[in-house]
């Protein structure tokens, strides 16, 4: 079906950044026309939001705990990790997304700062990122949450983060992962897909042009072959890894990246759900503001939560 109509205020609002000269801006102006919340309204009520800093090797990341309101008393926890291409995003640009699932599964909610590149190149985030996991994990019950029950999710890059940090769990012998909700996430460095070819030139809200800059800047001058953290759809060792829901949206560059990681799990025996969601585009669990329709799946990544930390 065609783009949802909902969505063209924010084309001509992003117009700028979208147009821009992927080549040669820098890290710093596009965090300074990005890095905004998108939500316009009151936050959603949580029935306790705390912010945290959580010690990894060579940094504090600024962190932020959402507890909704209604949870139980001891609630499992997702840990959430922001989408920007490893490049842009902070917890305000994620808030009420954050907000959004966690009341939607009922579950506590941990959203990470990690590092970002340049300044902090792969594979820092993907450590940052199953640092704070291990740290969630381990302080969980000083939190009053259950750490026992336990599921990573994260948005485009974050999706492609909460992917690694199973990766690593599983090498690294824990913590024990009970769900991964991959959203649109970044799964390979290919740009001749069909849904790049149609999706990823100018004038949409993610081309083609800004993944080559965020993939440059996250790997430096490294080769996506030799970053198995990051390009995560090249592995062939995704057995064993915990159960996943991945949602796409059909007008998005990482549509079929995205599809081609969940049947590749389920190739190797996981537990992989698809979900597309027609008529969006990348970035819509943040857009439900502007595109009421799009609540329906931040609810269904809710209920996958749920289901899992029970």
């Amino acid at each position: 079906m065609a783009i949802h109509p909902g969505f063209a205020p924010l084309f001509a609002m992003m117009k700028p950044f979208i147009e821009m000269d992927w080549s040669s801006v820098t890290a710093e102006e596009l965090r300074a026309f990005s890095d905004n919340p998108m939500a316009m309204g009151e936050p959603l009520a949580m029935a306790r939001v705390e912010e945290l800093a959580i010690s990894v090797e060579g940094a504090e990341l600024a962190s932020r705990l959402y507890v909704p309101e209604g949870a139980a008393a001891t609630p499992g926890l997702t840990v959430f990790f922001h989408g920007g291409g490893w490049v842009l995003g902070t917890l305000e640009t994620h808030d009420a997304t954050c907000r959004a699932l966690a009341q939607a599964s009922g579950a506590a909610l941990l959203s990470v700062g990690y590092r970002l590149a340049p300044e902090h190149p792969y594979p820092t985030a993907a450590e940052d990122c199953y640092a704070a996991t291990c740290w969630a994990a381990d302080n969980a019950t000083r939190l009053g949450l259950d750490g026992a029950r336990l599921a990573v999710a994260g948005d485009s890059a974050g999706g492609n983060l909460a992917a690694a940090v199973t990766l690593m769990a599983r090498a690294r012998g824990g913590p024990a992962i009970a769900r991964q909700l991959l959203i649109y996430p970044v799964t390979e460095a290919d740009f001749t897909t069909a849904s790049y070819q149609a999706h990823g030139g100018k004038g949409g809200f993610l081309s083609l042009a800004a993944m080559q800059r965020f993939w440059s800047d996250y790997l430096a001058e490294r080769d996506p072959g030799d970053a198995p953290l990051a390009a995560i759809l090249r592995r062939d060792d995704l057995a064993g890894l915990p159960p996943a829901t991945v949602i796409v949206a059909e007008h998005d560059p990482l549509r079929d990246e995205g599809a081609a990681y969940a049947a590749k799990l389920a190739e190797s025996g996981v537990s992989a759900e698809l979900v597309e969601a027609p008529g969006m585009i990348h970035g819509f669990f943040g857009m439900t503001e502007l595109v009421p329709d799009a609540e329906r799946w931040v609810a269904l990544a809710g209920a996958r939560l749920k289901s899992a930390l029970a």
